[in-house]
């Protein structure tokens, strides 16, 4: 059977991918194209994200005591400053796409060089600073102890500050062995072991009166519910059964092992694409040195490849307004 070909406009020929429809070429389209239906994904993530939070809201993590790390700054409370300073590059880096592509209008090899360069750099950097933050989150700073419940307990001194597990914990001289496959009948591998048992955490704890324990229950003011110190000696002895030390997709010293889950899956997927426009980024760049699109007389792939870098700009504003300030 012939196939049937659709003639458009006056002159009988069917659309090959010129100017039309909205003036855009064929290439501009399909990246549009792309960005919505990738932009509604995202938007999928975002709002399962808000009804999990909604579903926890007295007890999700505070974004604020989660994010304070920056680096070289050990010890030092800062929060949100380094996933503002990311944000800021990231922005930064799509002023510079926008200086490419007028560049590239103006067939200004060289500038287009230089600002594709800038872009690159600044994805790098926050591809950089992305792996950084997981990796704080991974290990955490304080660690927590987990209830039967599946809760969480945290410590905190006399003025409401955070006490790492170290300055808890009472070392006892017990030589603790992880569970092996020729140690038990049934066995599935797992994590190792936290580098204190429960019992010296609640040695360490019934041994130092200037410490209370913090629930992960929100108050009215949003802030961590704290006990006093005979509902905290109660609490720890009757409900605590095991160490946490920073967050997995299972476990989560911060709160519910679900805002990790969201953390990983959001930010990994949106790095996965800042990733992507890097290495597209890449191929661009080198094919404006050798010249290829000055020999064609259009920077258009440079525009194509910006609309792309504008809009991993915008999800991650959305993500981080969402995720890590509201």
């Amino acid at each position: 059977m012939d196939a049937t070909v659709v003639r458009t406009g006056t002159e009988g020929k069917s659309w090959g991918g010129g100017n039309e429809p909205l003036k855009a070429s064929y290439g501009k389209m399909m990246m549009w194209f792309f960005i919505v239906s990738d932009a509604l994904t995202f938007s999928g993530f975002l709002a399962a994200y808000g009804f999990s939070r909604f579903k926890f809201i007295d007890s999700w993590p505070i974004a604020d005591e989660v994010f304070n790390h920056f680096p070289f700054l050990h010890g030092v409370d800062a929060p949100m400053y380094y996933v503002a300073l990311m944000t800021f590059i990231l922005i930064f880096s799509s002023v510079t796409m926008v200086l490419a592509v007028d560049a590239g209008h103006q067939m200004k090899k060289g500038k287009v060089i230089f600002y594709m360069f800038l872009t690159i750099i600044g994805g790098l950097i926050f591809l950089g600073s992305q792996a950084w933050e997981w990796k704080n989150f991974i290990t955490g700073t304080y660690g927590a102890v987990s209830t039967k419940g599946g809760n969480i307990l945290q410590f905190v001194d006399n003025e409401g500050h955070r006490v790492a597990l170290a300055d808890v914990a009472q070392v006892m001289p017990t030589e603790r062995v992880p569970h092996t496959r020729e140690s038990g009948v049934w066995f599935e591998e797992g994590a190792a072991l936290p580098t204190y048992s429960i019992e010296e955490i609640k040695a360490g704890f019934a041994a130092n009166e200037n410490i209370l324990v913090r629930t992960q229950t929100l108050t009215e003011e949003g802030e961590k519910t704290i006990l006093s110190r005979d509902e905290s000696l109660a609490k720890l002895n009757t409900e605590a059964v095991g160490v946490i030390e920073g967050a997995n997709l299972s476990q989560n010293e911060y709160g519910p092992p679900l805002f990790a889950d969201f953390f990983f899956f959001i930010t990994g997927f949106h790095g996965f694409h800042v990733l992507s426009g890097v290495l597209i980024n890449i191929i661009i760049f080198f094919n404006v040195v050798i010249g290829t699109y000055e020999r064609r007389g259009s920077y258009e792939m440079v525009e194509k490849v910006g609309l792309y870098w504008h809009f991993v700009d915008l999800v991650w504003v959305f993500v981080f307004t969402f995720f890590y300030l509201v």
